[in-house]
């Protein structure tokens, strides 16, 4: 599993994938499903087109990072 900077997550659009925040949380993507459709998921899961989204700004303010130059939200 990758391991993300905080240069690399400021880098990413106003929302991400589930896989890729779960990614970012280190959780398993089978986790994360199961954790999103038990709401249960550690920031609040959006559904956009059938499709699970996160906000990159709920995953910075959840591990602490302050928003830089490079942050698009």
């Amino acid at each position: 599993m990758k391991t993300w900077s905080a240069a690399e997550i400021r880098g990413l659009g106003v929302v991400v994938g589930l896989v890729t925040a779960g990614e970012i949380l280190r959780i398993g993507r089978s986790k994360s499903y199961d954790l999103a459709r038990r709401d249960e998921f550690p920031v609040p899961v959006m559904r956009i087109a059938g499709r699970y989204r996160v906000r990159t700004s709920d995953l910075m303010r959840l591990l602490g990072i302050e928003p830089g130059p490079e942050s698009v939200a």
